[in-house]
C-alpha cells in the first residue's frame, strides 16, 4: 500500500495543478473496501510522495505542482537552465528523504505528549481550540483576510446544513429530503478540489505549457554534497514546528528556509543564479511540515493542511474519530500509519533517484485526457459515497463554487476545515453552554482558554498593530 500510495503522489505531484489533497479526495470513496490502516497507509505516501513530486515540475517547468514547492522554483529552476538539473533534483530527493526521517521520529516523540496534554482539556478548551484554527486559516492563507473569513464563512454553512441534532429541526435543507443528513465531506472534498481544479485548468487550457529541461541520472558532486547537508538539517528544524501549528503549512518555512540560506551562504552571490543551497534547504522544510501536519491531526484532530482535512474526513467515514483518545483506542492504526511513513519515505529516495527522466516524460501528457480522467472519477467517487443521483448535481455545483473560488483568489483550506470543523465547533461550544447553564462565561474555561484566546486577538488586530508601529 506504501509502495502504491508513493508512485502515485509522485505521479501526482509531478503533473501541476493536480495535488496531493485532490488525488487523495478522489481516492477517498474507492478505498471503502479497504481496512482503514492500508487507506491511510495509501493516503500518507500520497501525501509524501506529492512533496517530492512538486519539486521536479519546479525545477524542469518552473511550474511549482504543490504550492509549498514555489519557492523551490527560484533556484532549481536557474540551476536546470545551466545544465544542473541532475544535481538539483538528486539535492531536493535526498534533502526531502533526510527531513522527511528526521521528522517523523519528531512525530513518534511528540504525539504522544500532545495526546497527554489534549486528555486534560475541557469542552471549553477544545472550543478555543477550533477557534483558534478557524482565525489562523482564515488570515494566514490568501492574500486577503476578508477572502479567508468569507471561505471560512462558506464552508460553516455547509457544514451546519441538515438535522440538528440537538433540537431536530432542519437547517438549510431548503425542503429537500437528500439534504437532511447533510453533505458527505468526501462529496465536498471531491466537488472543490477535483471538479473545481479541472474545470479551472479547462478554462486555461489553450495556454502552451513551457518546455521542458531534458534530465540526466541525478546525482551530487563532493562540492554539492558540502553545500547541501546543513541546508537539509535548517529546513528540517524549521519545517517540523510549522506543519504542526494551525494553518502553519509547509510555505512560511519554505519561504524562511530560503531566506536563511541567502543570509548564511558563502557564496549568496550565486543566489538568483541556480544555488544548491536554494534548493536543498526550501525542500528539505516541505517534508518536515508534512510529517508535522499529523501531530495536530492524529492527536487534536485539527486539519492544518488541506490533505490532512481529507484525510480527517476519511476518518470520520470509517467511524473513527480523530483526537486525544485515538491512540489509546485505535493504537495499531496509529503505530502501523508512523511506522509506514518511515517505509514510505525510503521508497521514495529509491525511486525519485533513478526515475526521474521517467517522471518528467509525464508531464507532456495532453492536459484534456488527464482532466476528463479525472472528471470521470471524481462522479464515480462521489456517486459511491450514497448511489444517490442528487450527489451527482451537488458534486457539479460544489465544483462550481470551486471553480469561483480560483478564479477570484478565494483559498480552499478554509472552507473545507469550516465544513469538518464546524459541527464539531458547535458541539463542544454547546457542551460548554450546557456545563455553564448558558452562560457565556462557560465558554472561556481555564488557562488554557484564555491563552488561545488571546493568541486569536494577536492574530486579528496583528495588521492594526503593525499599522500603528508604523512612523507617520
Amino acid at each position: 500500500m506504501a509502495l502504491i500510495g508513493v508512485v502515485a503522489g509522485t505521479a501526482v505531484g509531478v503533473l501541476p495543478g493536480i495535488g496531493p489533497a485532490m488525488t487523495v479526495a478522489l481516492l477517498l470513496p474507492l478505498t471503502y473496501g479497504l481496512e482503514p490502516a492500508q487507506a491511510f497507509i495509501l493516503f500518507a505516501g500520497i501525501f509524501y510522495g506529492g512533496m517530492y513530486g512538486g519539486s521536479t515540475t519546479s525545477i524542469l517547468l518552473n511550474t511549482p505542482g504543490e504550492s509549498a514547492s514555489v519557492v523551490t522554483a527560484i533556484e532549481g529552476n536557474k540551476m536546470a537552465k545551466a545544465g544542473r538539473a541532475a544535481q538539483a533534483l538528486a539535492s531536493a530527493a535526498i534533502g526531502s528523504f533526510v527531513a522527511g526521517t528526521i521528522a517523523t521520529l519528531l512525530l513518534v516523540l511528540v504525539a504522544p505528549l500532545v495526546v497527554s496534554f489534549a486528555v486534560s482539556l475541557g469542552a471549553p478548551d477544545h472550543f478555543a481550540i477550533m477557534l483558534l484554527a478557524f482565525a489562523a486559516v482564515a488570515t494566514v492563507l490568501g492574500a486577503s483576510r476578508v477572502r479567508g473569513f468569507a471561505s471560512l464563512l462558506a464552508g460553516l454553512v455547509i457544514g451546519t446544513i441538515g438535522i440538528d441534532r440537538v433540537t431536530g429541526q432542519q437547517r438549510l435543507t431548503l425542503g429537500i429530503p437528500q439534504l437532511a443528513d447533510g453533505i458527505d465531506v468526501v462529496v465536498v472534498a471531491v466537488g472543490i478540489f477535483a471538479v473545481g481544479e479541472a474545470l479551472w485548468v479547462a478554462a486555461h487550457l489553450r495556454r502552451s505549457p513551457p518546455p521542458v529541461i531534458p534530465v540526466g541520472r541525478p546525482w551530487l558532486g563532493r562540492d554539492d554534497w558540502r553545500r547541501s547537508w546543513r541546508p537539509w538539517l535548517r529546513g528540517t528544524a524549521l519545517g517540523f514546528p510549522f506543519g504542526a501549528l494551525p494553518a502553519g503549512g509547509a510555505e512560511i518555512p519554505a519561504f524562511l528556509s530560503y531566506v536563511t540560506e541567502k543570509r548564511l551562504a558563502r557564496r549568496p552571490e550565486e543566489f538568483g543564479s541556480g544555488a544548491i543551497e536554494g534548493v536543498a534547504g526550501p525542500e528539505a522544510a516541505n517534508n518536515a511540515s508534512a510529517a508535522g501536519t499529523l501531530v495536530p491531526m492524529l492527536a487534536i484532530g485539527l486539519p492544518t493542511t488541506a490533505v490532512s482535512a481529507v484525510m480527517l474526513a476519511a476518518f470520520e467515514s470509517y467511524g473513527i474519530q480523530p483526537g486525544p483518545l485515538l491512540f489509546e483506542r485505535e493504537p495499531v492504526l496509529v503505530w502501523t500509519l508512523i511506522a509506514s511513513l518511515f517505509v514510505g519515505n525510503l521508497m521514495l529516495l529509491v525511486l525519485n533517484l533513478p526515475l526521474a527522466p521517467a517522471w518528467a516524460r509525464l508531464l507532456r501528457i495532453p492536459r484534456p485526457f488527464l482532466y476528463a480522467g479525472i472528471l470521470f472519477f471524481a462522479s464515480m467517487g462521489a456517486y459511491a459515497v450514497n448511489a444517490q443521483p442528487f450527489d451527482l448535481v451537488l458534486l457539479l455545483l460544489l465544483g462550481l463554487i470551486g471553480l469561483g473560488m480560483r478564479r477570484f483568489g478565494f483559498p480552499v483550506l478554509p472552507l473545507i476545515v469550516g465544513v469538518i470543523l464546524g459541527p464539531r465547533a458547535e458541539l463542544q461550544g454547546r457542551r460548554s453552554l450546557q456545563l455553564s447553564g448558558g452562560d457565556l462565561s462557560g465558554l472561556l474555561g481555564g488557562p488554557v482558554s484564555y491563552t488561545i484566546y488571546a493568541v486569536i486577538a494577536v492574530i486579528l488586530l496583528w495588521p492594526l498593530l503593525t499599522r500603528l508601529r508604523r512612523p507617520a
